[in-house]
């Protein structure tokens, strides 16, 4: 009898513990893309116990998700991942009465095209993607895409470790947009980018040590997305950030919740927290990218509108142009040909 009502006392405790902990949100985010102290924030006011993991590129990002399902409960994907993503059935709608600070979300970034109505999607940052040079390197303020072959420069420039950023501005470069299906100008991009690595341009291809490098005056010219450069920028004077005459990509990182996830209202109420403009003000200013939150923006005041980096120009964003999805003859089309570029000696 002792040891059963031992046993009993024992599950008691158990219970609780076990019941407490099913209060957490799995989210499954970019690296150095939130300010660890809103974490800490959200578990305080909420009880809600946050997992972190990171990723480094899109395409980690969905071949995690459909690797694991179950694992994720809010995701952060740039749009043309959740094009794919709608299309292979793996996004929950999102409950708005559960996220009534989505009013703060500025109107032109609602109801967009890969998303009617945002039914799966709320905007978190939004940016595009440039080019960082140090001044004390470069000799003129470069304005193409073209400075990344100029022999000036050779061994002191790093490209984006991303298949559609690089493809996509080489194709910019050549007259072609960032998503093209023609089988002649993706081939001329290869060629292009295969060119550029073999006559020894190519300091590395990365992502997240690029600000690093650029930081520390590693590498005159760096193809970097704003966020990065601001913070690079914002660290080091000599470096400035430039949108090439010939356009690039303006993208929108979204918060998505997969049909699988486990803590659904977990994760819409982080989203709301995360939507919350005063939380909205403190994350962007510490991964100063572009805030899509209207009332946060207004909360920054005249440094976040005077910022051309953060808050990029009409004309600067008139360049630009969305990366879409391609389907799945075309997404190996593109890899193969990134394959041949990494490959090539």
């Amino acid at each position: 009898m002792k040891k059963f009502l031992a046993l009993l006392l024992a599950l008691l405790v158990i219970v609780p513990s076990l019941a407490a902990a099913e209060e957490v949100v799995n989210v499954f985010n970019w690296e150095d893309y939130i300010d660890e102290a809103v974490i800490k924030q959200f578990e305080e006011e909420t009880g809600i116990k946050v997992n972190y993991i990171c990723f480094t590129t899109n395409e980690d990002l969905i071949l995690q998700m459909e690797a694991n399902p179950g694992s994720f409960d809010l995701c952060f994907p740039s749009e043309y991942i959740v094009e794919r993503l709608m299309q292979n059935d793996m996004l929950a709608e999102i409950n708005y009465d559960n996220v009534p600070n989505m009013t703060y979300i500025l109107d032109s970034l609602k109801n967009p095209t890969y998303d009617a109505n945002n039914a799966h999607s709320v905007p978190y940052m939004w940016g595009t993607t440039g080019l960082v040079y140090n001044k004390t390197m470069v000799e003129e303020e470069p304005d193409s895409w073209t400075v990344l072959w100029d022999e000036r420069y050779k061994g002191n420039v790093i490209m984006l470790d991303s298949i559609r950023n690089t493809m996509g501005l080489t194709l910019r470069m050549l007259g072609s947009n960032m998503s093209t299906t023609d089988i002649t100008a993706l081939e001329a991009a290869k060629e292009k980018l295969i060119e550029q690595k073999q006559s020894g341009m190519v300091k590395a291809y990365q992502v997240d040590q690029t600000k690093d490098m650029m930081i520390q005056g590693e590498a005159a010219l760096a193809v970097m997305w704003s966020g990065d450069a601001q913070y690079a920028i914002s660290m080091n004077p000599d470096l400035a950030y430039v949108i090439p005459k010939e356009g690039s990509n303006v993208w929108v990182d979204c918060m998505v919740i997969p049909k699988t996830a486990a803590n659904k209202e977990n994760a819409e109420k982080f989203i709301n927290f995360l939507c919350r403009p005063d939380i909205a003000k403190q994350n962007c200013e510490y991964i100063m990218y572009s805030s899509p939150n209207a009332a946060a923006i207004e909360l920054m005041g005249e440094e976040y509108a005077n910022n051309n980096v953060m808050n990029p120009s009409d004309d600067a964003v008139a360049r630009c142009e969305t990366i879409h999805d391609l389907d799945s003859a075309y997404l190996a089309i593109y890899n193969a040909l990134w394959n041949d570029v990494k490959n090539a000696k």
